[in-house]
């Protein structure tokens, strides 16, 4: 039998051949717990007919959704995971409001572990064996300015697909990080290749599963005010 949790989405992120959606619980109107939506299959992802509105659309970020669930289930440092009931659909009730968005920000003085990297990247991945002592793998941040730079990771190896990373200050730190934010990731691949600027905006990163000894950091998700005058500088 399920019990229906309210989250306000703050995620629902690029995976594979789903989604990951997150967000945190609403009790009472106030945030609490994190849950991350998960599916008991070999990568957990959402399908697209499991996160359905009953009308056929897509949650979006900040939405306010009532979903049913069938019971908590933690893996490793992925403590906010909650397996859902694939046979119910998900009820939109409202929207949060931008301008309530620092009640979800978490106060965090960083982001994990600094200082492991990859090539074309910055402090974006924490080693498994230190990642196994976390208890969180969600972080909500705001900053200041986002840099999403549109390029080619891996040309110069033959591999001229595209891709959009993220670059951005947080907690005195500099963070290169790749976007899996699926409308953010659409909307630059569309543009030429280069820097395009954001003013300030929330980030949710989130610590992905284990790949080849790491767990990597993702921005899964970035929300701007819906009024935002955007601006984009190549």
């Amino acid at each position: 039998m399920s019990t229906v949790k309210r989250i306000v989405c703050l995620a629902n992120s690029r995976k594979l051949s789903g989604r990951c959606i997150a967000g945190k619980e609403l009790v009472e109107g106030r945030p609490a717990q994190w849950i991350r939506l998960v599916r008991n299959r070999d990568r957990q992802e959402v399908s697209e007919h499991e996160r359905q509105y009953k009308d056929g659309t897509d949650p979006e970020n900040l939405d306010i959704i009532d979903i049913p669930l069938l019971g908590a289930h933690p893996q490793g440092y992925q403590q906010e995971n909650w397996l859902l009931d694939p046979s119910q659909f998900w009820s939109k009730v409202g929207r949060f409001q931008f301008d309530k968005l620092p009640e979800l920000v978490d106060q965090t003085d960083g982001l994990w572990i600094d200082g492991e990297h990859t090539r074309n990247v910055l402090n974006d991945r924490v080693p498994i064996h230190i990642a196994a002592g976390l208890t969180t793998s969600l972080k909500p941040i705001s900053v200041d300015a986002l840099a999403l730079s549109v390029f080619s990771s891996g040309e110069a190896f033959g591999d001229s697909k595209r891709r959009v990373q993220a670059q951005f200050g947080f907690a005195e730190k500099e963070y290169r990080m790749w976007v899996t934010d699926p409308r953010y990731e659409c909307r630059h691949l569309q543009q030429p290749d280069g820097r395009h600027h954001i003013r300030r905006c929330c980030l949710t990163i989130s610590l992905g599963e284990a790949y080849k000894g790491y767990a990597y950091k993702l921005v899964a998700a970035i929300i701007e005010h819906e009024g935002t005058d955007r601006r984009g500088e190549v």
